[in-house]
């Protein structure tokens, strides 16, 4: 069976391996997982009305679950320029089309006045990508079941946005919790300046959190699927996926 497909992107064609697929998400579980944002894991719960019980195992003729979870906190998401402003905006209109050229990245934050923090000179190789994945070192497993809450964890600086905005990217994907600082008084300033949100705001710009990169992934340009939840929120759940681009 032939796996290799053609993928037109801006007038330029790709070929890519669809078999090969790169999964850089992580999962929503019921009580695990990674989390942040000082909030319970999320809860995967079976209903239970007028007498139906939705579990096989307790008796019930389907498995028919409610789950309860925050976007922002429990496994990967993509959010919008919604998730800062008075006026709704839906991630779910902000993605027209799911396939982007994209540029995976590896970092070293770097300590500075008790933080450790992602410059915009960490980036001078950035190509004319439409995406831009960012991996933090150390990438362990531990990324995996983290709980950010209360941790500072690195964070990008407003420059380092400005650079991404002025060079076209419009997705920044990134292994943190947040692009700004955990505790930063609402300032926000490295979404703020992706989004433009002083300027002409960027509506089809953005931002996916708690990815995970595995190791064995090496930096380079991929093709990216950015797959969303279609939910009318500011945020969604989301499975970005890469492919190897073939010479």
């Amino acid at each position: 069976m032939v796996s290799n497909s053609t993928i037109a992107l801006n007038d330029e064609s790709y070929t890519v391996d669809l078999s090969q697929p790169i999964d850089i998400s992580l999962v929503v579980q019921n009580n695990a997982g990674v989390g942040a944002w000082y909030i319970d894991q999320p809860k995967i719960t079976h209903v239970e009305v007028d007498g139906y019980v939705g579990n096989v195992k307790l008796g019930g003729s389907t498995n028919f679950n409610d789950i309860f979870f925050n976007p922002h906190s429990h496994g990967t998401h993509t959010e919008c320029i919604g998730h800062i402003t008075e006026e709704f905006h839906s991630v779910n209109d902000a993605l027209k089309k799911s396939f982007f050229t994209a540029q995976l990245i590896t970092v070293d934050p770097q300590e500075r006045d008790g933080d450790r923090v992602i410059t915009a000179a960490m980036f001078d190789n950035l190509k004319d990508v439409e995406a831009l994945i960012i991996r933090t070192l150390p990438n362990t497993d531990e990324k995996k079941s983290k709980n950010y809450s209360n941790t500072n964890p690195p964070y990008l600086l407003e420059e380092a946005m400005v650079r991404f905005r002025e060079s076209g990217i419009k997705h920044v994907l990134i292994d943190l919790p947040s692009v700004d600082k955990e505790r930063d008084n609402g300032a926000l300033l490295a979404h703020k300046a992706f989004w433009d949100f002083n300027g002409r705001q960027r509506l089809n710009a953005t931002i996916t959190e708690l990815i995970y990169v595995p190791t064995g992934v090496v930096d380079g340009t991929y093709i990216l699927d950015l797959q969303v939840a279609p939910i009318e929120n500011d945020a969604a759940p989301s499975r970005p996926i890469l492919y190897g681009i073939k010479s």
